[in-house]
């Protein structure tokens, strides 16, 4: 009998794992998909992340982040946003007195140092290459009938049962959902979701320059969608091309100099200042949706990530929420409670649920407000958005303010 069976060994799902482990209880992560070994001569991946210094903190905390950052990883000082370049608003490091404002790391490479750092524990348990098959939870009325730690136990030995594809039974007095968008953990448990697709997608675009690239992240405002650049490590840089599906369709169909002259003519030429020319390594499109489970804890599930929401990707705030879920969730299970009592269900609601509800709930809508403000070309939203740039440039309380919301050292309140 494990305490808790986490589906799903990513970014999120891997850190709350050591999390757990730490915490000295059972753990039993399902991961049918192990990432590839790091390479120090690879190129770098598609899928990157914008790790905010709270989540590099957290990751530090459990032991990760020394793993992380001997493989590559990318500090950034600055970050400027524009609609029309004379409308500007940069935000740097300096501002806040901190040395840098996030780091850029490739997806697998943090699932990888989460994973390395896991190897340390004893109290873990991997079932790799193998896929659930079944999921039986039980339900609250049972914890209610429990009247000692052996009835307890009895009634737990099918509280959550996972069948995989390999003839393996896992039983857990807890399942953990960080399973992504499409959960299956979430589906099982019958968790509703409300939200919706975005009108457009983004296509992210890997891209190595002549010369290093700054320390510096920007995007720029267009109506059809921001035109995003995202420094690595090296010469290497990330493009995220935010645009309707027909377009990023055609594009797709594109040869690697077909789409360079594409991104020349689309993007600022801040990309190529100075003559600092590039070379496309890869693309992909993914679709932009936001969602949000009705629930993060029911019978003897717990959703945490993408499982529980999944946001806009505009201002790279996705796995930073993730990791403030597992932190959250951390502070619950840290205070020594029994498991298989009601107090802890209660705990998990109280002090998980909602307050990781409500603060992910928020950030969703200012999301979608700052997309919503940005993606149109309305002549008095378009005066009133350059106004607002205009202002912020030169207003420096304001913006170290927005800036310490934007890199977790503070917490969003509205």
């Amino acid at each position: 009998m494990y305490d808790f069976c986490i589906n799903g060994g990513g970014m999120v799902g891997a850190a709350l794992a050591l999390g757990l482990a730490k915490q000295q209880y059972r753990v039993a992560i399902i991961e049918p998909h192990l990432p590839k070994a790091f390479d120090e001569a690879s190129k770098p991946d598609l899928r990157v992340s914008a790790i905010s210094d709270a989540s590099v903190s957290l990751l530090t905390s459990l032991g990760a982040w020394e793993y992380i950052e001997t493989m590559r990883v990318k500090p950034y000082t600055g970050l400027s946003v524009w609609d029309d370049p004379a409308h500007r608003t940069d935000f740097t490091a300096q501002s806040i007195d901190v040395p840098q404002l996030g780091f850029f790391v490739e997806n697998r490479l943090l699932q990888l140092g989460c994973h390395q750092a896991l190897k340390a524990f004893d109290n873990v348990t991997w079932f790799t290459g193998c896929k659930v098959t079944d999921i039986a939870v039980g339900n609250s009325s049972v914890d209610s009938s429990i009247n000692s730690s052996a009835d307890s136990e009895a009634s737990l030995a099918h509280a959550a049962t996972l069948s995989l594809d390999n003839g393996e039974i896992i039983h857990a007095k807890w399942l953990i959902g960080a399973d992504g968008a499409a959960s299956q953990v979430r589906q099982s448990a019958n968790i509703g979701v409300s939200g919706w697709q975005y009108r457009q997608q983004a296509m992210g675009i890997t891209i190595e320059m002549a010369n290093p690239v700054d320390a510096i992240t920007w995007q720029e405002f267009t109506p059809e969608g921001p035109k995003a650049f995202l420094p690595m490590f090296d010469n290497y840089a990330s493009l995220v091309w935010y645009d309707s599906p027909d377009e990023l369709k055609r594009l797709s169909t594109l040869n690697a100099a077909q789409l360079k002259q594409a991104i020349i003519e689309a993007f600022p030429s801040e990309l190529i200042k100075d003559g600092n020319d590039f070379t496309v390594i890869d693309k992909a499109t993914f679709p932009l949706t936001r969602a949000h489970a009705s629930r993060y804890v029911t019978d003897r599930v717990i959703l945490v990530g993408d499982a529980a929401h999944t946001i806009n990707p505009l201002a790279g705030q996705g796995v930073n929420l993730g990791f403030r879920d597992v932190e959250t969730l951390l502070a619950v299970t840290g205070d020594g409670i029994d498991l298989t009592s009601l107090a802890f269900k209660s705990s998990l609601i109280t002090s998980y649920e909602k307050p990781r509800q409500r603060d992910n709930g928020l950030m969703m809508s200012a999301m979608d407000g700052f997309y919503g403000l940005f993606s149109n070309d309305i002549g008095p939203i378009k005066w009133l958005r350059n106004q607002l740039l205009s202002v912020a440039q030169h207003f420096e309380p304001a913006k170290r303010e927005v800036l310490k919301y934007a890199i977790g050292m503070r917490e969003w309140k509205f």
